[in-house]
């Protein structure tokens, strides 16, 4: 990871700032004020060429004329200005560099220019840059607070275990204010802006290492370097820190209104989806679920580590509508077993007591109820996390010591499952519940996503350790510089370990027919075009040959047709192959997405895949594992089952033609711009998976 240096950025002793202001209202007047009014115990230098005082500290007339090189410097300056700055701090020994400074990239290629010139200074002397066009930085521990956002200028956020990057200066600072609104804690900010150097990635790795975060909150309109990012996904896991992501740029206006206020690559947003959950990052599709699930990981003692959820409730119908939300994302609500049914109701005999327990209204006469159905469901029922709504007996102060006391009483004999309390609350009693560990939702349905974010990343957490290796293909054949036929395609792929129906070329019908004989029937005869990719389209494909003769007459059908529909087309001859055994057919592919690569699809049903749009992603290159969860994510998954009649498929060596295509993809890179298997036929349990048709295009070069 690229964290080398950004500790002089994050907890520098000593802060310089260029184009200091007297007016602490101004750009550069606010950090200034911020430093010394909120306490940052290091040395403030102001330079600022015109005066000799700035807001009661000795300036300095340039940062050589300062009596030592500071750790960090921050730059309030014009565009032209800030990179003479920045050529003035390495040549002084300045370690890092915060720039406020618009009209670089963003802007035009000559503000690129300014900002790669930046770059180059910065790289030879070892100085890290954040920015430009940025609202700054901060480290709540250290009352670091080098930024002008007036989020911190009256109130400050405490203390904490959240950890906040943005790209959007905006953005972070709103983020800031929200979560200090919330009464959580706050460590490290960091708005990149345009990452000319520490972008988003940096700043993620840089939070994770750091023992004072508890969850990362990300901000993010697009990734300007796919490997740094992945790097810094994955040490957040192994670390085991959450990270809540708010990737916005999905509609086709936003994608374009990203890439314009940030000169980064928006990417294919399904691309972005799958890459998340490859990598374990929660995506949150609203400010409010990106808060909650925020709250719920810096707040919570610990994960849900099993899918099965308790709900208790005052209400029957609440209930339901907690499971409801619960089967949506995956959690198990289920019943508990007959001895622990009998055990609540010989002490609720009203009660539903089958999950969600409805302990009704009689709970606020005999407080001590909850505990024991909490300890009957924790115990006897094994359930993994509970929910318990109280609707508005949280506002009952007399009530909420009792359930308060009895709950901790609970976690100390279960620890490791989590409890979150729903109810209406005052704020002197939330925050009671708050200071006792507990978790505080007024909505249901919010605590159960809540609920399955801390399952989600108890899962995530448990695949840092995984072994899942990426196969291993040491002897693959370089790509052509020019596109190949579909024999050409497929060899290419054996090569990579996945299996091919056996197949020859032939020029005539009549060699077809020959090669036919030879092989047995039935057979499959296509055309061979390197040109003519989708074959069906123009009657290019011939099935369930079974003598010579219906070979030879399909022969030369189909290369009539193809002279007929694709003139301009090169003909290669003949495909004749074998008919594979009836199976169930699926597509995979690959494509470059413009932030991550090559990406792997999988989808089933042939065509069908383009009518239903049923497929899922992965990030390049990957194991087995992780293609097993590529499949189980499609709404076709059943078919794959035993289902109506239908054998259960080899899902075993699915899985393997999927890594092994990933691993091909990864070893070919940017040479490689699309493959199409499809189709893929899958056999019975134990008896493989064969390609059918294949195609590859490599990346065009050279006019080819």
């Amino acid at each position: 990871m690229r964290i080398d240096g950004m500790d002089a950025i994050f907890a520098p002793r000593s802060v310089a700032v260029i184009g200091a202001s007297s007016d602490p209202k101004r750009i550069g007047g606010r950090p200034v004020d911020f430093l010394r009014r909120h306490g940052f115990q290091g040395t403030i230098l102001p330079i600022n060429p015109k005066t000799s005082k700035v807001q009661g500290l000795t300036a300095y007339p340039s940062i050589t004329e300062a009596p030592t090189a500071p750790d960090l410097a921050v730059i309030a300056l014009p565009a032209r200005l800030a990179v003479q700055a920045v050529e003035d701090c390495a040549a002084r020994g300045v370690r890092g560099a915060v720039i406020f400074s618009s009209g670089f990239s963003e802007v035009n290629d000559e503000g690129a220019a300014l900002q790669a010139r930046m770059v180059d200074i910065a790289r030879e002397s070892g100085m890290r840059l954040v920015g430009p066009n940025c609202l700054g930085i901060a480290n709540v521990r250290h009352n670091l607070y080098a930024t002008f956002t007036p989020g911190v200028e009256k109130h400050l956020p405490k203390p904490g275990g959240v950890s906040i990057v943005s790209q959007s200066g905006a953005f972070g600072s709103y983020c800031m204010t929200l979560v200090r609104m919330r009464g959580l804690g706050v460590n490290l900010w960091a708005t990149t802006g345009n990452s000319c150097d520490v972008d988003f990635a940096d700043a993620v790795a840089y939070c994770a290492q750091d023992d004072e975060t508890r969850v990362i909150m990300g901000y993010l309109e697009g990734a300007t370097d796919r490997d740094r990012l992945v790097e810094a996904l994955e040490l957040a896991r192994a670390r085991e820190k959450p990270v809540v992501m708010m990737k916005v740029g999905r509609s086709a206006v936003g994608a374009e209104a990203a890439q314009s206020h940030t000169a980064s690559l928006a990417g294919s947003d399904a691309v972005y989806d799958a890459a998340f959950r490859q990598y374990g990052v929660y995506r949150a599709h609203s400010v409010d679920e990106m808060f909650d699930v925020t709250y719920a990981c810096a707040e919570s003692a610990s994960m849900m580590q099993g899918d099965r959820l308790g709900l208790v409730t005052v209400s029957g119908g609440v209930g339901v509508l907690m499971a409801d939300e619960a089967e949506k994302l995956k959690l198990d609500v289920p019943a508990l077993p007959d001895h622990a049914q009998k055990k609540l109701k010989a002490v609720l005999p009203f009660a539903g007591v089958r999950n969600p327990v409805d302990v009704t209204a009689q709970l606020v006469n005999q407080i001590d109820l909850l505990e024991t159905n909490m300890d009957v469901l924790f115990g006897d029922g094994e359930i993994d996390g509970a929910i318990i709504f109280m609707s508005t007996v949280g506002l009952v102060a007399d009530l909420n010591e009792a359930i308060r006391t009895g709950l901790e009483r609970i976690r100390e004999k279960y620890p490791g499952r989590p409890m979150l309390f729903c109810s209406l609350t005052e704020p002197e009693g939330r925050a009671a519940y708050e200071k006792s560990g507990f978790i505080v939702f007024e909505e249901p349905t919010r605590a159960v996503r809540a609920m399955a974010a801390l399952r989600y990343f108890a899962k995530s957490f448990a695949r840092a350790g995984e072994d899942d290796p990426i196969p291993e293909l040491p002897d693959l054949s370089p790509l052509p510089d020019g596109m190949v036929n579909e024999i050409e395609a497929k060899a290419l792929l054996a090569e990579a370990g996945i299996g091919i129906v056996r197949e020859i070329l032939a020029k005539t019908p009549e060699a077809a027919a020959e090669a036919a004989q030879e092989m047995g029937f039935p057979i499959v005869l296509k055309i061979a075009s390197p040109d003519i990719l989708h074959k069906s389209d123009i009657g290019g494909v011939a099935l369930n040959l079974r003598s010579v003769e219906e070979v030879r007459s399909a022969g030369a059908r189909i290369l009539e047709l193809a002279s007929e529909k694709a003139p301009d087309a090169r003909i290669d001859g003949l495909v004749v192959a074998e008919q594979a055994a009836p199976g169930l057919e699926a597509i995979l592919g690959v494509t470059q997405d413009p932030a991550f690569g090559p990406v792997v699809m999988f989808g089933l049903g042939g065509v069908l895949v383009e009518a239903l749009g049923d497929v899922s992603f992965r990030v390049a290159p990957f194991g087995p594992a992780e293609a097993r969860r590529m499949i189980d994510e499609i709404h076709g998954r059943k078919l794959l089952d035993a289902f109506r009649g239908a054998p259960e498929r080899d899902i075993d060596a699915l899985a393997d033609a999927l890594a092994r295509l990933s691993a091909f993809a990864a070893h070919h890179g940017a040479a490689l711009e699309t493959i199409d298997v499809n189709p893929l036929i899958i056999g019975p349990s134990g008896q493989g998976a064969v390609a059918a048709d294949g195609v590859i295009i490599p990346t065009r070069r050279g006019g080819h």
